[in-house]
């Protein structure tokens, strides 16, 4: 069960990347271009949010089951394990808990230009988040 959920949240992850580039992007060209918000732009950023909590929940699912799991915290010198054990779970769950407010706070904005600008900023800060803890070593093993 182990490496069938391991192997879900790897394959989920390109999902997720996919998916809030794309939303980070659109938002972007959104504010700068002065588009209208439409329900394409709403839909691009609700499906991403969407699979960010789907690949929380594959991650936490993980955490738990894993044979190293809460054994690791008291090896923390161990560079890579300190990664894959305690910074990438926590700094993930920052990213999407920023991306989650920046969904929440769109919804209260009146503005095209508001509404892009809150996915943009928070989007793109979870997104430079999820990118600087991914565990690359062993994405390209």
């Amino acid at each position: 069960m182990y490496t069938a959920i391991q192997t879900a949240h790897s394959i989920f992850a390109y999902i997720v990347l996919t998916l809030l580039v794309l939303a980070a992007i659109n938002a972007i060209t959104g504010l700068t271009s002065k588009r209208v918000f439409k329900d394409k732009d709403l839909r691009i950023s609700l499906f991403a949010l969407i699979v960010t909590h789907l690949q929380l929940l594959l991650g936490l699912l993980l955490y738990f089951i894993s044979p190293l799991g809460l054994k690791s915290f008291g090896q923390m010198g161990d560079a890579a394990l300190r990664l894959t054990s305690l910074e990438h779970p926590l700094i993930n769950v920052i990213a999407i808990v920023l991306i989650t407010i920046g969904w929440s706070k769109h919804k209260r904005e009146e503005s095209s230009n508001g509404k892009f600008k809150k996915i943009a900023i928070f989007y793109s800060l979870g997104l430079l988040l999820i990118l600087s803890r991914i565990p690359w070593k062993l994405w390209f093993a």
